[in-house]
């Protein structure tokens, strides 16, 4: 499996409603400090895979495309979609940040 695959299988993993930053997924991906690797790897899906690239957030909780882009806008109703409240383009982590357990890691992530 390559660090890709790695990373889209870690973002599949957060559930609906929450949101991780591009470092959590970088370290639950076993690729510490690869944050930016991250953000590529989530350019990269490719459009036969359905990944929730919209949960990821950055470390402060705001989106990373800039504020009013069609991009962040996008993202933005994505998350409003699955009930994640959104103000001034940032998410606040500690309401609706992803902290998996580690039950629920060794379920969910196979590497």
């Amino acid at each position: 499996m390559n660090n890709y695959q790695r990373i889209w299988r870690t973002v599949l993993a957060i559930p609906a409603g929450r949101v991780a930053s591009y470092g959590q997924i970088a370290d639950l991906a076993g690729l510490p400090g690869r944050a930016r690797l991250v953000g590529r790897a989530l350019g990269q899906v490719p459009e036969t895979m359905s990944v929730p690239w919209y949960r990821v957030l950055r470390s402060d909780g705001r989106i990373a495309f800039p504020a009013g882009s069609p991009q962040a806008e996008r993202q933005k109703g994505h998350l409003q979609e699955e009930g994640v409240i959104v103000l001034n383009n940032r998410v606040r982590l500690k309401a609706f940040g992803w902290q998996p357990d580690l039950a629920e890691l060794l379920m969910r992530l196979e590497f």
